[in-house]
């Protein structure tokens, strides 16, 4: 990599407020090992360990950290300007950070059966919550005889919502993603496996890596992507490609909803009784507009369930951190005794 500063790499005034001194041995992640931390800064890379008691699982790829340069351990973390992160898959109630200071989150879908609007506003509530600018990029487009019909429908969920449909094998479409990715700003790509996330990747790097396809029959692929990395695009920004998920669950993320439902958000305002349902009650604006062919009744159905959904991931994750808050101070209070015994 050639030489480059803390604004090639992002650094802005949101971080240097966060300063009291000179910018020195400041880097941002890069990767996140197992029991290290990958960075990059104007040296160059760096690996980096941790204090004794924290995590990597604690950092997500676009992280900024301070860091000692003698002995390369971590010294703090800055506050993050927007951070993704989701409920992590499986039974278990834990909290998977996806990405840090992301400026645009590229939300990859395609012409095929992959495209479904509950999908995208699923993670249109993700970037919404995460404070990340929405830019809906929908492949595929060389194969079909209307992309602007996907287009439309994904513009139609939000007005926060950009959209383009690209063809992904051709570098020239592909530099259409540039603006999002230049001058120190910062894209990352969520996604479906299959739907071209690898090759764009590819192509706003300049790396090659192994791409597989999808079967056209579910337009389901394989995972191509298998960690989070932050690269260097050739537009002089940054993207963080991400493995394909495929389940997205909400938590924490109720602002976020409301904010892509808010045409609903403001009908339920107007509700005769403040406690609607939106079910039978009388005087119910949502249903009005339903009833009047204004309004999608699946749409109220998405934003109902993406709601309950969030609750309980959220209150299920609530009393996981309740219990390890309770357990620390067990532990804490266990060796406190123990000292005291020693000390007799």
């Amino acid at each position: 990599m050639t030489s480059i500063t803390l604004s090639d790499l992002g650094w802005s005034a949101h971080f240097r407020a966060q300063l009291d001194d000179a910018p020195e041995d400041l880097a941002r992640i890069s990767g996140v090992e197992r029991t290290r931390l990958e960075a990059l800064s104007p040296d160059g890379p760096v690996s980096l360990s941790l204090p004794g008691g924290q995590s990597t699982g604690d950092y997500a790829v676009g992280d900024w950290v301070r860091y000692d340069p003698e002995t390369g351990r971590c010294l703090r973390r800055f506050e993050r300007q927007t951070l993704l992160h989701r409920r992590a898959a499986g039974t278990g109630a834990v909290d998977q950070l996806i990405a840090a200071n992301v400026d645009t989150l590229g939300i990859v879908t395609s012409c095929n059966a992959d495209f479904k609007e509950a999908r995208l506003e699923r993670y249109l509530a993700l970037a919404a919550q995460a404070g990340c600018l929405p830019l809906v990029i929908i492949t595929k487009a060389d194969t079909v005889d209307d992309p602007g019909a996907y287009r439309r429908r994904a513009e139609s969920l939000s007005p926060l919502v950009v959209a383009i449909d690209i063809d992904a094998t051709d570098p020239l479409e592909i530099r259409r993603l540039n603006a999002w990715a230049a001058d120190g700003r910062t894209l990352a790509l969520l996604g479906s496996s299959g739907v071209g996330k690898t090759t764009i990747s590819n192509a706003l790097t300049g790396r090659g890596e192994a791409t597989q396809g999808i079967r056209e029959d579910d337009a389901k692929g394989r995972h191509t992507t298998t960690s989070r990395a932050l690269w260097r695009t050739t537009a002089g920004g940054w993207l963080i490609d991400t493995p394909g998920m495929r389940a997205l669950r909400l938590t924490d993320a109720a602002e976020g909803i409301d904010t892509v439902f808010a045409d609903l958000t403001d009908l339920a305002g107007q509700c005769r009784f403040s406690d609607c349902t939106h079910g039978n009650e009388p005087g119910c604006a949502i249903q009005a507009e339903i009833d009047a062919g204004r309004l999608d009744p699946g749409r109220l159905r998405r934003w109902e369930k993406l709601l309950r959904e969030d609750a309980r991931n959220s209150e299920t994750l609530a009393e996981a951190r309740a219990r390890d808050r309770s357990l620390q101070k067990v532990y804490r209070q266990g060796q406190a005794i123990g000292k005291q015994k020693r000390g007799l």
